[in-house]
């Protein structure tokens, strides 16, 4: 199909880009899609819209996203590094202007109306953070004397305090426990630990007793009798009616009674029509990718890149393990979305420019140096460009 002699973009991103990685996240694209076709009928008819509402939506957000996803993979590490600091820059000017102008809902003020479309613009923070996060760790391990540990700070400082006037709680854990990990592999030194651990148990007991949200979920967690548990009870249910292999397409009746069916609990509709062994599929096409990310991350001798993509991997596993667990009642509800199979066009944007990101800072380059040493933690890296 390509000529490896050839010197067009298009066949050097073929020749060099992780194939089977891109060929897993167009699989969830267009399970996504199939899933979106079970599960958002009924919700779209409460709402009084068409049947396939939702359907033709996800198929709208999945074009831009499939775009952003094949562009984004083309960029080198220079130009991630750039788009990532306008990302960041436009992404905290928009999320002012949602909390300055933006519209309460389900009492969180997230989202603003661009042409029709609801966006949250935390969602597409996110890459460009772990990014430009990753950029001031390595640079720190380069030369000691630039502050890049102090600057990822104040950055995550930023993002943060944004996501708590909102308030997203669960995203603040999510950026929070990727920014930690980026933080670790930096050489951190193992006192720390309990520090930091301190810190997320004090954030967590300061939600707990200033969010009201937050402290009904966890109290309905830690107690299923203790308040309304509809939700996640239904969900939990799924599992256990659809068995193994499901009651058959468009056979479930959970997802004509939960109001989010189609969004934070479209796994457990999965687990209703096409059965455990379909979730199982999906939960094995998230683990290839997030393997497959880190696989070619350790091979890295660059400590940006290594960084960069270890953090943006570990968001979308994490996001992917949460959506997951909270269906199974592992977790407290947290609104977070399925990447690429919950309805969703922030997240699909998001996610989209997340592994765009990793394909192209994964991608092979000559004179590749796979030396890696270990000494003092990670990284005395060599071989950086």
């Amino acid at each position: 199909m390509f000529n490896r002699n050839e010197k067009s973009l298009l066949t050097s991103w073929w020749w060099t880009v992780d194939k089977w990685m891109f060929a897993a996240l167009l699989a969830l694209m267009i399970g996504g899609i199939l899933l979106a076709m079970a599960a958002s009928p009924p919700v779209a008819q409460r709402l009084g819209l068409s049947n396939f509402h939702f359907v033709y939506r996800q198929i709208i957000f999945d074009i831009p996203a499939l775009i952003l996803l094949f562009g984004c993979s083309m960029l080198d590490a220079k130009q991630v590094r750039r788009l990532s600091l306008v990302i960041v820059v436009g992404g905290f000017g928009l999320m002012v202007m949602a909390l300055l102008f933006g519209s309460p809902v389900k009492g969180a003020t997230r989202w603003i109306q661009i042409a029709g479309f609801a966006l949250q613009p935390s969602e597409l923070v996110k890459p460009g953070f772990v990014v430009l996060s990753a950029w001031l760790f390595s640079e720190c391990l380069k030369r000691p004397d630039i502050p890049g540990r102090t600057l990822a700070s104040i950055l995550f400082a930023g993002f943060v305090g944004l996501l708590l006037l909102q308030p997203d709680f669960g995203q603040t854990l999510l950026v929070g426990a990727v920014w930690f990990i980026m933080f670790f592999m930096t050489g951190l030194s193992w006192m720390w630990l309990p520090v930091l651990g301190g810190l997320g148990v004090a954030g967590i007991f300061a939600a707990y007793y200033s969010l009201p949200h937050v402290a009904r979920r966890i109290d309905q967690f830690l107690d299923p009798t203790s308040g309304d548990n509809y939700q996640v009870g239904l969900a939990l249910d799924s599992f256990v009616r659809g068995g193994w292999l499901g009651r058959g397409p468009g056979e479930g009746q959970i997802k004509r009674i939960l109001p989010d069916a189609h969004s934070d609990f479209i796994f457990s509709v999965a687990a209703e029509e096409f059965g455990i062994i379909v979730c199982l599929l999906l939960v094995f096409t998230f683990a290839f990718i997030v393997f497959r990310g880190l696989s070619r991350c350790i091979a890295e001798s660059d400590p940006f890149i290594r960084l960069a993509t270890l953090g943006l991997v570990s968001m979308f596993g994490l996001q992917a393990l949460i959506n997951m667990a909270v269906n199974l009642s592992l977790l407290p509800a947290k609104g977070m979305t399925l990447p690429f199979i919950s309805y969703g066009g922030s997240s699909a944007i998001s996610v989209a420019i997340s592994m765009g990101f990793v394909m192209a800072l994964t991608r092979k380059r000559p004179g590749q140096n796979f030396g890696v040493s270990f000494e003092g933690g990670l990284p005395a890296l060599q071989g950086s460009r």
